[in-house]
């Protein structure tokens, strides 16, 4: 089964803003795919469909991002998914907004998400898409800055970095990761 994981907040407030663009993706993809994430299990919200391409699970973590891990170790180990069958999705201030790039391992790189993911996961080799949103602007501090929303000129720009996401993850179900990264790293 393939786990496709896709960071960000619980509740209104957090709702669109740059630092859920995982938790957008993953509503794009149960939307598109007709598969609405209804189960709950260690404090994540899920859903479970069968593809052509085998099992696939969406999960959004409620556990607030930077506890992320906190949800996803269970659901993987619950579920019997390896490490290499998780895509996680989440925002990344040092891409221009956007922008994808996708990676099979590396550091948090200061995202407190990813560090949960690397402590509990023990590991920093898995795939990832990271979404830029940009730096805040100057004066404006890092926390307020993600937790706000796009502004109408971001608005479509992020619209198309979610319909791009959905994409690779969907060439993911039949491709190498690899392969995905150098289709999707070099738009």
């Amino acid at each position: 089964m393939k786990l496709i994981i896709g960071l960000g907040n619980p509740g209104k407030q957090y709702a669109h803003t740059r630092h859920n663009i995982g938790f957008d993706v993953i509503d794009a993809l149960a939307e598109k795919w007709g598969a609405p994430l209804n189960q709950t299990k260690f404090n994540g919200m899920y859903a479970t469909l069968h593809r052509p391409e085998g099992k696939v699970m969406l999960l959004k973590p409620l556990t607030y991002m930077n506890l992320s891990g906190e949800c996803v170790r269970p659901i993987m180990d619950y579920f019997d998914i390896a490490v290499e069958d998780i895509i996680v999705i989440y925002d990344d201030l040092d891409l221009e907004t956007g922008k994808l790039r996708l990676r099979q391992k590396g550091s948090a790189g200061g995202h407190n998400g990813i560090k949960s993911l690397i402590q509990h996961l023990g590991t920093q080799d898995f795939n990832r898409i990271r979404v830029g949103v940009n730096r805040p602007p100057a004066g404006m501090k890092v926390a307020d800055y993600v937790l706000s929303k796009y502004s109408q000129d971001e608005r479509p720009i992020m619209d198309d970095a979610i319909k791009k996401s959905c994409d690779a993850v969907e060439l993911a179900l039949t491709k190498k990761f690899l392969d995905v990264m150098n289709v999707f790293n070099g738009a």
